[in-house]
């Protein structure tokens, strides 16, 4: 018998139902993903080497919401914004 494991893929409005509906997560991204990902305009003034690793902050359906220097900072943020983060790696 062959197991098939499938994720699935929930609507905010879906996973809101599951009563999550302020979980965040943080994880790492190199600052060569955010430069290639986001107008230009957006990085200008930002002193960021490309090998640096940064901490972004996404709703439950991958939607990014912030990028920061620093994971403390990441969570402190997603905290103020009555936001319950969790770590992925």
């Amino acid at each position: 018998m062959e197991v098939v494991l499938m994720t699935p893929i929930l609507s905010t409005e879906a996973f809101a139902a599951l009563g999550a509906p302020n979980l965040v997560y943080v994880r790492p991204v190199k600052a060569a993903d955010i430069i290639a990902s986001v107008p230009s305009s957006q990085v200008q003034g930002f002193d960021l080497d490309p090998e640096q690793t940064l901490y972004a902050v996404h709703r439950a359906d991958g939607e990014r919401l912030a990028v920061l220097s620093d994971r403390d900072s990441a969570v402190a943020a997603a905290l103020a914004h009555e936001l319950a983060p969790v770590s992925v790696h």
